[in-house]
């Protein structure tokens, strides 16, 4: 009882001037399962009229739950809600926390689920589902577990912010959701590292320790976009050193970051909101980008577009 008490308190300060004050601190701890779930329902119901959104489900979840979004309330929640039941209805004096839950999971999750464009034989193909991609390329082992806020020392004590993807050296690493290129180049903690903002500027992902030598995808450049599942570097163990170009961690592997940002002074600070992305890198694992390596440099297999962010292609057939 003392912490669900705790957890009101710090809840009614996260959200209290709804209007007004801008979210400081997320602690996302959504399952695999259940964001599967979500996502599953979102999808199978894109086409109907009613169409339940994952971040609704996951929204009205949280609430009841503060935060913990266990299957079964996931469950519960996606029922209630096809039952064209508001959410204001279901949660009663609960609904105070609604819109912070829900523009908390919308800058975690909002641009992983969606309309896109594949093109397959000449012809451009829409689809609605998961249109982010794991950030190994297709083809290519790798394994992880949930090492988010383990200790590190290099530097000075902090708590490590991301989650490490360990492989082989030279892995195509392509970008998890489109975006801009907005940092790249060497950093004395991540080496050779890439950081993407997402299109609506919610999302910084970052990634860190590409390899030595070529770290990136040939011709990417600062303020370039890409599209998600596009080549952006390869796999490498470079790092914890202030001279360029250096391999001092040990362990080949990909360090993926993901930071949300609702006000532009989160961006750079001692503030910054780091997730734990486990459970995320989880669900995009069954969605992965098929890259190849050219006589002229690599290439994307199937050609991609985002349609929630461009207009449908004119050259698209049917």
């Amino acid at each position: 009882m003392k912490r669900l008490f705790c957890l009101s308190i710090l809840l009614w300060l996260l959200a209290v001037p709804a209007e007004a004050e801008t979210i400081r601190w997320v602690d996302f701890d959504v399952p695999y399962e259940s964001m599967k779930y979500a996502l599953d329902q979102d999808v199978a119901t894109a086409q109907q009229e009613k169409h339940i959104s994952w971040i609704d489900i996951l929204a009205l979840a949280a609430c009841r739950t503060g935060g913990k979004c266990g299957l079964s309330s996931v469950k519960k929640a996606a029922a209630d809600l096809a039952e064209n039941r508001s959410p204001e209805e279901l949660l009663g004096e609960q609904y105070q926390y609604f819109r912070y839950y829900h523009e908390a999971y919308t800058a975690a999750l909002g641009g992983l689920v969606g309309s896109y464009a594949i093109e397959k034989e000449g012809q451009w193909v829409p689809s609605y589902g998961l249109k982010a991609f794991s950030p190994i390329a297709a083809g290519y082992g790798y394994s992880h577990c949930d090492d988010f806020g383990v200790a590190r020392s290099f530097g000075f004590r902090r708590k490590h912010l991301g989650n490490d993807l360990m492989g082989s050296l030279g892995t195509p690493i392509v970008a998890v959701e489109g975006g801009v290129v907005e940092a790249m180049g060497w950093n004395r903690y991540g080496g050779w590292r890439i950081g993407i903002r997402s299109y609506d500027s919610r999302r910084y992902y970052y990634y860190a320790h590409l390899q030595k030598d070529i770290p990136f995808a040939p011709g990417l450049e600062v303020g370039d976009t890409v599209q998600a599942g596009d080549l952006i570097g390869f796999m490498g163990r470079t790092g914890y050193s202030d001279k360029e170009n250096v391999n001092n961690i040990e362990t080949v592997h990909l360090h993926f970051g993901l930071q949300l940002i609702f006000d532009e002074s989160q961006k750079e600070c001692l503030s910054e909101i780091w997730i734990d992305v486990y459970d995320i890198v989880r669900l995009l694992s069954a969605h992965r980008s098929s890259v190849r390596k050219t006589e002229t440099g690599w290439e994307r297999i199937y050609p991609y577009r985002d349609l929630d962010w461009e207009e449908y292609p004119k050259e698209a057939i049917g």
